[in-house]
């Protein structure tokens, strides 16, 4: 399911993905375009720096589910 509220976010910041991405310390848009698509979820660090770029609650943009590092699966942030 699409994160309609990161890319809502990201539209009134006007930025596009790749901007976003730029400014996070990626490469390229993908991993942005995967967050929002809902393939798959930023680390929770990664998520705490989206909140300040777009100005956004973590909760708000990501609901309870963030990955605790790269390597595992979704997890609940309590």
């Amino acid at each position: 399911m699409k994160n309609q509220r990161l890319i809502e976010a990201r539209k009134q910041k006007h930025l596009n993905q790749t901007q976003l991405a730029q400014m996070l310390g990626f490469k390229g848009k993908q991993s942005v375009a995967n967050w929002e698509n809902g393939h798959s979820t930023p680390t929770l660090s990664t998520a705490i720096e989206i909140s300040k770029i777009l100005e956004k609650d973590v909760v708000y943009l990501f609901g309870h589910k963030v990955q605790v590092s790269q390597t595992k699966t979704k997890q609940e942030v309590v």
